[in-house]
């Protein structure tokens, strides 16, 4: 399987947002996003309950592959043990499409923002069963990673699928993919690194294509500057699949970097 080349929901991602500004992961209670006191922040706080198993792994795995959380570059070549291209995706929800594109791209590491317990201990529970070497965690606001530990033009590529619609039109302001949030991205994608969203909510669908679209730094992959058929990485989840039958959308945009 391939990464994008130059040349043509159920929400568990991530998103900013407060009362006054752009974001938004799961959820509708409270930010996930964007900003609380106008910072943006990629995650909405939501409840869930932990599983024995991943209990166990957070435990047992988690001393290995969550990383912590410091103001200061991360050495990814330290970190993983080798020289590789870099991913990061945000909000990656339960972890099952992370583990299996990991498993699927054995040449890149990835770095995975999850602030939901439940699911970095799920992700950590597939990390130690699938023995996954390529896969790290920050259990932390992915906009503070990206501001204090991910030096700019690293990234390979970012992933971020299936976020927060904010179906209501009183909140989308909360949504991640917003202008700002984007050219932070774009900052630390290397020249032809790769932007990657998902999303099963027709609308938000427009607006990425419409932000990205509009990012002077970017360049639409697509035939036509249009939406991307789904990169071979990326599997389908059972959500994405029961929706599929039922005639329900799914719109890829993938984006690289000038």
């Amino acid at each position: 399987m391939s990464l994008p080349t130059s040349t043509p929901s159920d929400p568990h991602g991530a998103g900013p947002q407060d009362d006054a500004a752009p974001g938004g992961a799961e959820g509708d209670n409270s930010p996930e996003g964007v900003a609380h006191r106008a910072r943006i922040r990629s995650f909405v706080v939501r409840a869930g309950r932990m599983g024995t198993g991943q209990i166990k792994a957070l435990a047992e795995l988690g001393p290995r592959y969550v990383l912590p959380f410091e103001q200061r570059p991360l050495d990814t070549a330290q970190v993983f043990g080798r020289q590789a291209p870099v991913v990061l995706e945000i909000g990656f929800g339960m972890g099952g499409a992370t583990a299996q594109i990991a498993q699927s791209l054995p040449d890149h590491d990835f770095i995975g923002c999850e602030v939901h317990e439940p699911g970095v201990g799920a992700l950590l529970k597939l990390i130690g069963e699938q023995d996954i070497p390529n896969i790290r965690i920050f259990q932390h606001d992915a906009v503070e990673v990206l501001e204090h530990m991910i030096p700019e033009g690293s990234l390979a590529g970012v992933h971020i699928f299936f976020p927060d619609p904010w179906h209501k039109k009183r909140h989308n302001k909360r949504r991640l993919i917003q202008p700002p949030f984007v050219a932070k991205l774009v900052r630390h994608l290397a020249p032809g690194g790769y932007l990657h969203c998902a999303t099963d909510w027709a609308p938000y669908a427009e607006q990425m294509l419409e932000v990205l679209g509009a990012d002077p730094d970017l360049v639409n992959t697509a035939p036509g500057n249009g939406y991307a058929e789904k990169p071979t990485y990326r599997p389908l989840t059972k959500f994405e699949n029961r929706g599929l039958k039922l005639g329900h959308g799914v719109w890829d945009l993938v984006f690289r970097r000038k």
